[in-house]
């Protein structure tokens, strides 16, 4: 990897202390610096975790750098002061720049900051368990209720400071935002401010094309709040709207202030950058290449050079990174079964002209771009709004369409889960596709990683949830839910590379409620399913192999259906009966096959066991969190192996042939 750099907290403290004061808005010039500062920290951090979001990061760094340097008395009060100033992000996924400056102000370590989506490190969106960090985010639409329910709070227990509450302009197409902004005035709520960090795009393209918000000055004052529009990146604008909400008021505030996704990199900044992607912006989420990272870099540090020049100050020093890969999921491949959705979607349309895609503004994610070229008659975007899409979608059902809805698995099981229920109380077919099923990739945090979706889905009758382990059971999933089954119909895909190419059987087709066994051997059969976890259970059954000890594995993509029959001949021979699930221990597979097996007799003379994501999810690099949670390949070796005599000394370390090294529990 490319060298990377980071701006220690000590240059910071120097900055912020040394000098006269600026000329012009309060700090001008040194505030200026200061983000730039953490605009070059942000981007370290992000490439140095692999993954993360840069464009609306650079979009809100002013409006952050303002209220934590200049508006707020968070520093000063201390963070864990009842009296202080609360400010968090509501889109949450920005959350590495808030780490950059809350490392300025002393509160984030190096160390956590190079840490970002790592396990033990920082979260991919805001987690509380950060110092700094306000409230969880990144399930859009809940901050604006959460920020009044603090100020509430403040009012009623006699405590100081205010309230800031940043949105995306996008996260603005989410209703609870309006039940919000409709009930703060009338619950008195004055100290409470949310500014929308107004940057016009949303994933990749401008929030004009997915869902036009009109005119917000007008809309947000029906509401009773009073309203301020501001450039965000103008110090003398900024102190201009701040200055006039720090009167007395007796109703919240908003603040539109306008920006620039990408601000501070010329070739992120979104006029151009839209421009040279035609018309797709393309720095919204992920590291940059090691060529983009160097250009960003060096031209970020040119800025903050010559800004520390103009301010007397000196060079600011930049310290040389050591490189630290994360740890991977094997060299396979970069296969997609995401990818090999998007391509039969696209085949199935050509022989069926009433199936029709929804999409909740994440058509690159979901690979459904291909489908809305091809036939954008037929595509519908709704923008960041699960529940609006899913009734749409019960109400083209209803008029005899195939609709097939697509999203992030948690945030279209949970979300509307209501609206899904209704559709199907309808007896309506709907195929939910929810794309970010499982654990993996664990970076973004608690807010990505479902671990819900199959115990929601499930309790639905006549629902069939699936999940393909390879690109050709894949295609034959969806055709199964479009063309064979006639109730609710759920495909739950991972979203990342597939660590293997995942072998099935030859002739395999798939039939409701069996899997296929993978490999043969010793007195345990394994159930698992996904890309993901059947991958670390080959693992397991090759390192169990290597120390004489057989394991049979089978993938199971039938998450809630179990044939009986077939079962119990699977698992005859068998002492001992897993189940690996990438979901929590209640509602997934294993309580599914548990239940059959209870109700066989399947239970007696045999053990049972079940390994699935125990307490929250972790945040991390896949082969930590897996590991984490142990459900890496060498983990379940361990586990399955014969007693506590696997983790006895002497047997504490091994490395799997994904070359990342566990670490026993001792």
């Amino acid at each position: 990897m490319i060298g990377i750099r980071l701006i220690p907290q000590s240059e910071f403290t120097r900055v912020r202390g040394a000098g006269p004061p600026d000329a012009g808005p309060p700090d001008a010039g040194r505030l200026a610096l200061l983000a730039d500062m953490c605009r070059f920290n942000t981007l370290s951090a992000v490439k140095r975790a692999g993954s993360g979001h840069l464009g609306s990061s650079f979009s809100a760094m002013d409006i952050v750098v303002w209220l934590y340097f200049r508006e707020m008395n968070t520093f000063a009060a201390g963070i864990r002061s009842p009296d202080r100033d609360v400010y968090f992000s509501s889109k949450g996924h920005d959350v590495p720049g808030l780490y950059a400056v809350l490392h300025a102000g002393g509160v984030v370590s190096r160390e956590q900051l190079l840490k970002l989506r790592r396990l033990g490190g920082l979260d991919g969106h805001p987690d509380v368990g950060v110092p700094g960090i306000e409230a969880n985010s990144g399930s859009l639409g809940m901050g604006i209720s959460k920020g009044k329910g603090m100020a509430w709070a403040k009012r009623r227990q006699g405590h100081g400071g205010r309230v800031f509450v940043l949105t995306g302009d996008g996260e603005l197409q989410e209703g609870q935002n309006y039940e919000a902004l409709l009930n703060a005035a009338r619950q008195g709520v004055p100290r409470l401010t949310v500014i929308v960090d107004h940057n016009k795009l949303q994933t990749d393209k401008p929030v004009a094309e997915i869902s036009d918000l009109g005119d917000l000055e007008a809309r947000f004052g029906t509401y009773g709040w009073k309203v301020l529009r501001c450039d965000g990146h103008s110090w003398a604008d900024l102190e201009r709207v701040f200055g006039e909400l720090r009167q007395p008021r007796d109703v919240p505030a908003i603040v539109i202030a306008d920006t620039v996704k990408g601000r501070g990199v010329s070739f992120m900044e979104h006029p151009r950058a839209l421009a040279e992607g035609h018309g797709l912006y393309r720095w919204h989420a992920g590291a940059p290449d090691d060529d983009s990272f160097a250009r960003a870099s060096e031209e970020l540090l040119a800025s903050v050079r010559a800004r520390a020049t103009r301010l007397g100050l000196g060079p600011v020093a930049a310290e040389e990174l050591a490189t630290e890969p994360a740890p991977s999921l094997g060299g396979g491949p970069r296969e997609f079964v995401a990818e090999a959705y998007g391509q039969a979607l696209v085949e199935l349309a050509a022989r069926r002209p009433d199936l029709v895609v929804l999409d909740g503004d994440l058509a690159a994610d979901c690979r459904i771009r291909a489908f809305e070229e091809k036939y954008p008659d037929r595509f519908i975007e709704n923008g960041i709004a699960e529940q609006d899409m899913v009734s749409m979608a019960g109400g083209l059902a209803r008029m005899g369409l195939l609709p097939v809805v697509n999203s992030f698995a948690s945030f279209l099981a949970s979300r509307a889960n209501e609206q899904i229920y209704n559709n199907a109380t309808e007896r309506s077919k709907v195929i939910y596709v929810c794309h970010f099923g499982g654990l993996i990739p664990a970076g973004p945090g608690k807010s990505h990683q479902s671990v819900r979706d199959v115990s929601l889905f499930g309790a639905l009758p006549n629902c069939t949830i699936l999940q393909p382990c390879n690109p050709a059971e894949t295609r034959q999933a969806l055709e199964f839910l479009v063309e064979r089954h006639d109730g609710v119909g759920v495909l739950r895909l991972a979203i990342g590379p597939s660590p293997r190419s995942i072998a099935l059987p030859a002739g395999y087709t798939l039939t409701p409620g069996r899997g296929a066994v993978l490999t043969e051997g010793g007195d345990t059969v394994v159930l698992a399913y996904g890309p993901v976890l059947l991958h670390e259970t080959l693992v397991a059954a090759e390192a169990m192999a290597a120390r004489g000890s057989g394991l049979t594995v089978v993938n199971h993509p039938w998450l809630n259906r179990v044939d009986a029959e077939w079962l119990a001949r699977l698992v005859a021979p068998y002492r001992r009966v897993c189940v690996v699930d990438d979901h929590a221990p209640v509602g997934g597979l294993a309580d599914r096959v548990a239940r059959v097996m209870a109700e066989a007799g399947l239970l007696e003379g045999r053990e049972f066991l079940a390994f699935g994501v125990e307490g929250y999810p972790a945040c991390g690099a896949p082969g930590e969190v897996l590991r984490h949670h142990g459900l890496d390949g060498m983990m379940l070796a361990e586990r399955l192996l014969d007693g506590t005599a696997a983790l006895s000394a002497g047997r504490t370390s091994a490395r799997g042939e994904d070359g990342y090294t566990l670490e026993a529990p001792q």
